[in-house]
């Protein structure tokens, strides 16, 4: 199984060393998604030194500040940039990156929209540049997102936390054949979700956990971790009827295309 979105950063996961110990006893591999510059070194550290097993994305979340980075967003996006270019073995992705028009978390501050869309289309460039997916962060802003993207040609990616409902799945397909949903623990507990997953092609669908959030059931309330994964793919081959085997074969070869994964 295949997680496509988790963070074991140490500003959010306590027991980094113990998850990673679970995620390899049971056969998991992980792509560690970013939200700032710190998570974005420390993905690429966790996965030189966790090859074949963890794969990092670098990227900077909309609404994610890093109150020591005192830097511009164009230095902070040449940041980015040389991550990539001196390891570009190891990043496979740019993100989390995009829009986001709810109200930022105590623990955050609100990026004007402006501020927001150059931060996106600096890493969107950066995912041009380098033949990488972005995952896509769209939060009361699925539509503002799309739009963007609909600008550029030769990108792909995926929808982190799908929340664009059954009628946007239309227009994120058709940005082109290398775009996928990502879907998550609350697929275990929210049906109005799983009539969208009916709706998506099985070929562009793909599980995430973006853990330490969105615990699945039966553990939801607790910390998430990526070993949870296997309730996200139960309940998918609910959905699908179909047994588990086939489906992870089906969700596992999507991540492994769109991410190059080996």
């Amino acid at each position: 199984m295949i997680d496509t979105h988790a963070h074991l950063s140490k500003r959010l996961c306590d027991s980094a060393g113990e998850v990673l110990r679970n995620i390899k006893d049971a056969n998991i591999k992980v792509v560690l998604a970013a939200s700032n510059l710190t998570d974005s070194k420390e993905n690429i550290e966790l996965a030189n030194e966790n090859m074949g097993i963890l794969y990092a994305a670098v990227g900077i979340h909309p609404q994610d500040t890093e109150p020591e980075v005192k830097i511009s967003i164009r230095e902070q996006l040449d940041m980015l940039d040389s991550y990539v270019i001196n390891n570009i073995d190891t990043v496979v992705a740019i993100g989390e990156c995009g829009l986001d028009y709810s109200p930022a978390p105590p623990e955050e501050r609100d990026r004007d929209k402006n501020e927001q869309e150059e931060l996106f289309r600096g890493q969107i460039e950066l995912a041009i540049k380098h033949n990488k997916p972005l995952i896509i962060h769209a939060r009361k802003a699925v539509d503002e997102t799309v739009e963007v993207l609909k600008e550029y040609k030769n990108i792909k990616g995926v929808f982190h936390c799908y929340a664009g409902g059954k009628k946007r799945i239309g227009k994120v397909l058709k940005l082109g054949e290398n775009w996928y949903f990502g879907i998550d623990g609350n697929l275990t507990y929210e049906d109005g979700l799983s009539e969208v997953v009916k709706n998506m092609p099985q070929d562009k669908l793909l599980i995430e956990t973006d853990s330490p959030f969105l615990t699945p059931a039966p553990f939801r309330g607790e910390t998430n971790n990526p070993t949870n994964i296997k309730y996200i793919y139960q309940k998918v081959s609910e959905i699908w009827e179909k047994n588990l085997e086939e489906t992870e074969k089906i969700i596992d070869e999507n991540a492994k295309r769109l991410f190059k994964l080996v």
